[in-house]
């Protein structure tokens, strides 16, 4: 009983404390990447096309082929030692063995073998996008869980003053000094920010799950995130947009494919003009018999006969493509329009990316002015309603121009921390253009 207590003991403290985490924007990350079912598919894709690679490597090898078979023969027959017709049965067993060489097939194997090679490199650089991808979408949402986070701290700050305005007011009512009008207003300014409290907490729950879908995440318990210090800004991109996009160029796994897969529609082309030329091929054979008669006649010993009846052939054989229904050349003329819609699509996504590179750096210069300006008037905002807190008290405003007076406060208070907020977002999208990882990969 007291081992039981003990194991149950500390499978409560796991919980507990697998309950307790906090979860980093790192951690989310990587746990969504590492279950991630179409990492799994990626990865057993990148092991077909190594298996492709292997096996166009082998192209280049000989084939050998060792058969045999074994058969009898009724009725008439040719007599092996005489070379006439019988009427007999006979027994055969024959073996032989087959190799070939292809010498020259148009180049179209060194073309299978480069683009084997070529989407095996592809398959790496699509599960680092996919694995990237899925980082850029974790981290979106991660944000919008801190957005929601801090705006239900901003309503719980905005109901607890109301909640202290409605105290007091209805300390000053029953004084004499506030009017019952006043403290009607002072009571639905605090429903109404209970309400919204109520709202935002929704809110909250609900990007959390899209954030825990997201992260394919399977465990029970309550699930938090770690805050994040919106009070370490870097000012403006110190690199104008072109300088960036040479980085990405060699460093965005997404443009890496993407050449790839130009590379590898080129080759597919290759091929299949190669296909247009003859094949010729090596080839060996040696082949030999055992034959004995069903009638009881004396017959050599099966080693004797398999090595007098043995023989061998060596020669060239050349296949030369006349006529096949125009498929070859029509294969041919439609691996060429694949290779150029490839370089299509290849410029169009070149394209894209510096576009959103441009973008980027266009929104963190932006949002770096307007977060130093949404704080300076957060801040001028703040000393306006302790004025007018003050003015309440006093008598010199009514509850409705407090009420605003809060509502104000509270709408540039969710604005700076959007504000924020999307401003490091940006900073870590340029950050990775700039060739910088999101997480540690293990």
């Amino acid at each position: 009983m007291k081992k039981i207590g003990i194991i149950l003991f500390a499978l409560l403290s796991q919980l507990t404390n697998a309950q307790e985490k906090v979860w980093t924007l790192e951690e989310c990350i990587r746990y969504a990447v590492e279950h991630n079912p179409q990492r799994t598919k990626q990865e057993a894709q990148n092991k077909i096309y190594m298996q492709d690679q292997r096996e166009a490597l082998g192209g280049f090898l000989p084939s050998f082929t060792a058969s045999s078979s074994v058969y009898m023969n009724f009725g008439r027959n040719i007599d092996p030692e005489t070379n006439t017709y019988i009427s007999i049965n006979t027994f055969y067993n024959s073996y032989e063995i087959y190799s070939s060489m292809t010498l020259f097939d148009g180049l179209s194997q060194n073309y299978r073998v480069k683009m084997a090679k070529i989407n095996r490199l592809m398959g790496e650089d699509q599960l680092r996008d996919m694995k990237d991808n899925l980082a850029l979408e974790t981290m979106e949402l991660f944000f919008n869980v801190l957005y929601y986070k801090g705006t239900v701290d901003i309503a719980k700050q905005q109901l607890e003053e109301s909640e202290a305005d409605l105290k007091r007011t209805q300390r000053m009512e029953e004084l004499g000094l506030k009017s019952v009008p006043d403290l009607t207003e002072i009571k639905a300014k605090e429903a109404e920010d209970r309400l919204a409290l109520t709202k935002q907490i929704n809110l909250l729950e609900l990007e959390i799950i899209k954030l825990k879908a997201k992260m394919n995440f399977s465990l029970t318990g309550e699930f938090s995130v770690a805050d994040y210090d919106m009070t370490t800004l870097t000012g403006k991109a110190d690199e104008d947009a072109y300088d960036i996009y040479q980085q990405a160029i060699t460093t965005l796994p997404r443009l890496r494919a993407s050449e790839k897969i130009v590379k590898a529609a080129e080759m597919q082309y290759k091929i299949a003009r190669g296909n247009l030329f003859p094949t010729l091929s090596l080839i060996a054979d040696i082949s030999t018999v055992f034959s004995r008669f069903m009638d009881n006649t004396p017959y050599e010993s099966f080693g004797a006969q398999l090595k007098n009846h043995r023989g061998t052939a060596v020669g060239f054989s050349i296949s030369i493509p006349i006529l096949n229904g125009f498929s070859r050349s029509a294969e041919m003329k439609r691996s060429k329009q694949r290779f150029v819609m490839a370089q299509s699509d290849n410029e169009d996504l070149f394209r894209q990316v510096y576009s959103d590179i441009e973008q980027a750096v266009a929104d963190v210069n932006g949002l770096s002015d307007e977060c130093y300006y949404a704080q300076k008037r957060t801040e001028a905002m703040l000393s306006a309603h302790q004025v007018n807190l003050r003015k309440y008290d006093e008598g010199l405003i009514d509850a409705l121009d407090l009420s605003i007076s809060a509502n104000r406060l509270l709408n540039v208070r969710v604005e700076e921390l959007y504000t924020n907020l999307k401003y490091q977002l940006k900073c870590k999208l340029l950050q990775y253009y700039k060739g910088e990882t999101l997480w540690t990969y293990n």
